[in-house]
């Protein structure tokens, strides 16, 4: 990761913005070209459903990169938005920057190997969406982002996980008492 970030970090095409606790990057409707980095802070991306409801898709904190990846690959409206759940420090950049870069053959495998960990990450969230218990992917959620809990609402780890504030306070009762 230290080596995305430098290369992202001295690129005279990139440039790094501070954002404010509630500043939205992107919305819904438009194309988007731009990833983000995460230098400092925390990002999510969700969607809101027909009745306003909030789903969150991923969180970025510090070393993450996210964006909406269907509208950057495929050249579509973005269908996400993304926005700062703490004050942020935020790289900005576009996918060409790759192809500008002389990579390494070990810098290559690097890169190959975090985009199948995240790949891998999403792959099991969303599985586990399908298929396990909310305990089961709360405790999936704690060891994907351990920096995270004490950090944002509980009521957005709730809707990441896919329930109610109220059953996120049970589980975690439950796992406090039984420690």
């Amino acid at each position: 990761m230290e080596e995305l970030k430098h290369i992202l970090e001295n690129d005279p095409s990139v440039k790094t913005t501070n954002f404010k606790k509630g500043d939205i990057l992107l919305q819904p409707g438009g194309s988007s070209a731009h990833r983000f980095f995460v230098k400092k802070g925390i990002l999510r991306s969700f969607i809101l459903d027909s009745k306003g409801k909030e789903h969150i898709f991923s969180f970025a904190s510090e070393g993450w990169i996210i964006g909406d990846v269907e509208s950057l690959e495929f050249d579509r409206p973005g269908e996400l938005f993304i926005d700062c759940i703490e004050d942020a420090e935020v790289i900005i950049f576009d996918k060409e920057i790759f192809s500008f870069v002389n990579l390494s053959k070990e810098d290559f495998i690097n890169y190959t190997h975090l985009l199948y960990r995240r790949m891998g990450i999403l792959q099991r969230r969303v599985m586990m969406l399908l298929s396990a218990p909310a305990v089961d992917r709360y405790a999936y959620f704690l060891k994907t982002y351990p920096e995270l809990p004490n950090r944002i609402p509980q009521r957005m780890i709730a809707a990441f996980l896919g329930i109610t504030p109220q059953a996120l306070s049970t589980i975690r009762s439950k796992i406090a008492s039984s420690e």
